[in-house]
C-alpha cells in the first residue's frame, strides 16, 4: 500500500480508532446513539486506504454487518450518495439497523446479486469496495473454533466467487475511479492470485498497492487489502437519478411495499411538522409510499428500480391521513438539529433505553431523547410524562 496509509495502530493514534479493553460496550448508551462502531482493528486498514480518495458516488458491495460502510459513511460527511449491498437478506436487515443507529442520511441499503447492480451501473461508482466473502483464515486466532471448519475445497470455492463479484464490480467502477478489494484470509488463492488474475482479465486497471496484515506483527487479525485504479474512460451512460424502487430481484413482501407515489397531503403534513420540530426542513427529495410512510431521499440518489431495497435514504415518518407520526430513524439521522431535546444522564438515559416512562419539564409534544446531547431516540411528552417510543426491537433487555 502506499506509504502514507496509517496502519491500524497509527489510525488508533490519531483518533480515528481506539483500542477497548471493556467487554460488552454495545450496551453503552454511546454505543446505541451511534457515536462508536465496534470493529475488529485490521478490518479498519480498508477505510484509512480510501480515506482520501474522492467519494461522490460510493459502492460497497459485500457490506453487511457494516463495519466498512460506516466508516466510509463518516468519510464522505453526510455528502455524495452511498449504496451499501448485502445478498443475504437476513444480514442485509443487521446491515440496514447500523446505518439507521449511526444516523446516516445520503445511504441506500439493498440486497441484491453483484450482476443485478451491475446491470443497472455501468461504470457509475467512484468508489467500489468489495469485501469479499472468504475462507476466513485471518480470523483463527480469534475464532479457532473456525479451524476445523477449513479445507482446500472451501478456499477454491471462495476464490472462484470472489473472481465473479470482482469482475461485477470492476463493471460498475467510472473510468478513473478506484476498486478495493479485501479479505480476512491469508490463502494466497484469494489474495495476491486473486488480484493477479484480476489484472490479466481487465488490463484498465492498474494495482495501486497492496498489503497483507498478520496478527503477530499488529494488533489485530489477520487481512489482506488491495487497491486498483481504472484508467479514464468513456463512462456509459448514467442511471436515471432520482431514487425510484421496484419489486426486487426476489420476490419479498418487505420490497413491495417501497412502492412510491405522490401525496401532497402527506408532505405538507410533514413539512409543518418539521417548521415546528426543527425550524427549518431537512433537505432532499421527499417520497410517500403506498401505506403512508415517508422517506427523505438525498440528492443524486440512483434510481433503484428492479433492487430488492431495506432502506433508502432516511425513514421520517408515516401519515395516517390526518396526522404525522415521526419514526425512530428521522431522531437518529437529524435529531441534533431538533428545537425540542430531551437531555438525560446515563443513568436515565438507561432506564430510557429500557422502554421505562421518565418525567420531563417540556410542554406536550414529540422530543428527542438524548444522552446528553447524543440521540438516542424519540419521545411523546404529556403531561409531564414522556411517553417511550424507542422501537420495542432496540430496547435493552431489563
Amino acid at each position: 500500500m502506499p506509504a502514507a496509509r496509517p496502519s491500524p495502530s497509527e489510525a488508533a493514534s490519531r483518533g480515528n480508532a481506539f483500542y477497548l479493553s471493556e467487554e460488552k460496550t454495545g450496551a453503552d448508551p454511546y454505543h446505541f446513539a451511534g457515536l462508536y462502531y465496534l470493529q475488529e482493528p485490521s478490518a479498519m486498514a480498508v477505510g484509512a486506504a480510501v480515506a482520501s480518495f474522492p467519494k461522490k458516488r460510493v459502492l460497497d458491495l459485500c457490506a453487511a454487518p457494516g463495519g466498512k460502510t460506516t466508516h466510509i459513511a463518516a468519510q464522505m460527511g453526510g455528502e455524495g450518495i452511498l449504496i451499501a449491498n448485502e445478498i443475504n437478506f437476513s444480514r442485509a436487515k443487521i446491515l440496514s439497523q447500523n446505518v439507521e443507529r449511526m444516523g446516516i442520511a445520503n445511504c441506500a441499503v439493498t440486497s441484491a446479486l453483484p450482476e443485478s447492480l451491475s446491470a443497472l451501473f455501468p461504470a457509475f461508482f467512484d468508489l467500489v469496495l468489495v469485501d469479499a466473502p472468504c475462507s476466513g483464515e485471518g480470523m483463527f486466532k480469534k475464532e479457532p473454533n473456525a479451524i476445523p471448519e477449513w479445507s482446500e475445497a472451501n478456499v477454491a470455492m471462495c476464490a472462484a466467487r470472489q473472481k465473479d463479484i470482482l469482475d461485477r464490480a470492476a463493471e460498475m467502477t467510472a473510468g478513473g475511479g478506484r476498486l478495493v478489494y479485501s479479505t480476512c484470509t491469508f490463502a494466497e488463492e484469494e489474495d495476491e492470485w486473486q488480484i493477479g488474475s484480476f489484472l490479466e482479465r481487465h488490463p484498465e486497471f492498474t494495482l495501486v498497492g497492496q498489503e497483507k496484515l498478520y496478527p503477530h506483527i499488529v494488533r489485530g487479525e489477520g487481512h489482506f487489502c488491495a487497491v486498483l485504479e481504472k484508467e479514464e474512460l468513456t463512462s456509459c451512460p448514467p442511471p436515471a437519478s432520482g431514487g425510484g424502487v421496484g419489486e426486487g430481484v426476489r420476490p419479498r413482501s418487505a420490497v413491495k411495499q417501497f412502492r412510491v407515489c405522490k401525496n401532497n397531503s402527506a408532505e405538507q403534513a410533514f413539512r409543518r411538522f418539521a417548521e415546528d420540530f426543527f425550524g427549518e426542513p431537512p433537505s432532499g427529495t421527499l417520497h410517500t409510499l403506498g401505506d403512508g410512510r415517508m422517506y427523505l431521499v438525498p440528492e443524486g440518489m440512483p434510481d433503484l428500480a428492479g433492487v430488492s431495497l431495506l432502506r433508502l435514504g432516511v425513514e421520517l415518518g408515516e401519515w395516517d391521513g390526518k396526522l404525522f407520526k415521526p419514526a425512530h430513524a428521522l431522531a437518529m439521522a437529524f435529531g441534533a438539529r431538533a428545537k425540542r431535546k430531551l437531555s438525560l444522564s446515563r443513568e436515565e438515559s438507561e432506564r430510557y433505553l429500557r422502554g421505562e416512562p421518565l418525567q420531563t419539564p417540556l410542554a406536550n409534544g414529540w422530543c428527542v431523547v438524548c444522552v446528553e446531547e447524543f440521540p438516542l431516540g424519540l419521545g411523546k411528552c404529556v403531561n409531564g410524562t414522556l411517553k417511550n417510543h424507542l422501537p420495542k426491537g432496540l430496547r435493552k433487555i431489563k
